[in-house]
């Protein structure tokens, strides 16, 4: 009887620890954007991006690829043109799995 409890004790605990390894890659990629937010406006045309990005292989930003530091930080800066600017941001882990996150700009 105290085997079959031992036994089963260390058999939760190894599901126990299986399923938390395993999470990110059940998650799959995050996306935290600090910079800008949604319907900024930008007098000169100049935009700082910042950001975090979690369980991400490649980060792209409006088909473009974006560097992404150990701790997942990025940041690039653009200088756009007069009048609406849709920026979207794509991260992608390395099963495949993809989010999105767009922001709109504007320059009076």
């Amino acid at each position: 009887m105290l085997t079959r409890s031992v036994i089963a004790i260390a058999l939760l605990a190894l599901l126990g620890y299986g399923a938390t390894r395993a999470w990110p890659l059940v998650a799959g990629p995050s996306l935290s954007l600090t910079s800008p937010t949604e319907q900024t406006v930008v007098s000169d045309g100049h935009l700082a991006i910042i950001g975090r990005a979690h369980h991400t292989e490649t980060l792209w930003l409006n088909g473009a690829p974006l560097l992404i530091d150990q701790s997942g930080n990025f940041s690039t800066s653009l200088v756009l043109p007069q009048g609406n600017a849709i920026l979207s941001l794509t991260a992608t882990d390395r099963f495949g799995h993809e989010i999105t996150e767009r922001r709109t700009v504007f320059v009076p």
